[in-house]
């Protein structure tokens, strides 16, 4: 169940195969603070029975959160969770970043119905496995579990998760990864950030993207900028173009500089 619309309950979340037999306790988790935020503000959500619903489904997807860290951990891969809404470059940044880097990468991909994007990352030679999540609009910790079966991490030393284009539902929900990466486009328009604080609040880094725009659209981006760190003080913040491999370079410092810190 998207306990940010209540859009659907879908049936993975109460049969997976394995259950284990220690609990963990993740209630103070971003993903709960985040539940409890909703909560508190959508009426149509606050009874007791849903939020009972929704604690065991987040309870559930923490726990197997923790599980796919697990195999990103033994095999030595960073898990990077990138989000953003539709349009704002998540598929093309993967794209550009193929030729640059000197890792390899692999990637979980999510969207609600086609595979196009996977196969765009695959005509770069990127190995990528599509998940197609249906009316979900988020990736769970179940359907990248279920992508990672797909795919050789032992092979890899980073993973992309690229989630569903939404900048309310995946804030949400831990999919196993360790890093958000976050991205906001120039032509998206500002107050993005001020809107959807959820989402903001839990990038490790923020991607301001096709930055090329910026002298066709009236944009401050120092306002947006000042906006994301009284959110969160600690973000980093970079701007891109796909046009500038410098900007990318930079980008791929920031992934190696957190892989060294691993």
């Amino acid at each position: 169940m998207c306990k940010d619309c209540g859009c659907s309950i879908t049936d993975h979340h109460h049969h997976h195969s394995h259950e284990h037999s220690h609990d963990h306790s993740h209630s103070d988790s971003a993903s709960h603070q985040a539940a409890h935020e909703t909560l508190h503000h959508n009426p149509q959500l606050n009874d007791s029975k849903t939020v009972a619903v929704i604690k065991k489904i987040l309870d559930k997807n923490d726990h197997e959160a923790a599980h796919n860290r697990a195999h990103f951990d033994k095999q030595n891969v960073l898990g990077i969770n990138l989000m953003s809404s539709p349009g704002s470059g998540k598929t093309t940044l993967l794209e550009h970043l193929a030729p640059l880097v000197d890792f390899k990468f692999g990637v979980v991909e999510g969207d609600l119905e086609t595979n196009k994007d996977a196969d765009r990352l695959k005509a770069k030679g990127i190995n990528a496995v599509q998940i197609q999540t249906g009316s979900a609009c988020h990736l769970d910790a179940f359907m990248v579990h279920k992508g990672l079966h797909d795919m050789s991490l032992e092979d890899l030393d980073v993973c992309f998760v690229e989630n569903v284009g939404n900048l309310v539902c995946p804030a949400s929900y831990d999919v196993g990864t360790h890093l958000n990466i976050v991205l906001v486009s120039v032509p998206e328009g500002e107050d993005k950030i001020a809107k959807y604080p959820v989402m903001f609040r839990t990038a490790d880094l923020i991607l301001f993207t096709k930055v090329d725009l910026l002298p066709y659209f009236e944009y401050d981006l120092e306002k947006e900028k000042e906006c994301a760190r009284k959110l969160k003080p600690s973000v980093d913040i970079l701007e891109v173009s796909t046009k500038d491999e410098d900007s990318l370079k930079a980008v791929v410092e920031w992934i190696n500089f957190k892989r060294k810190m691993r």
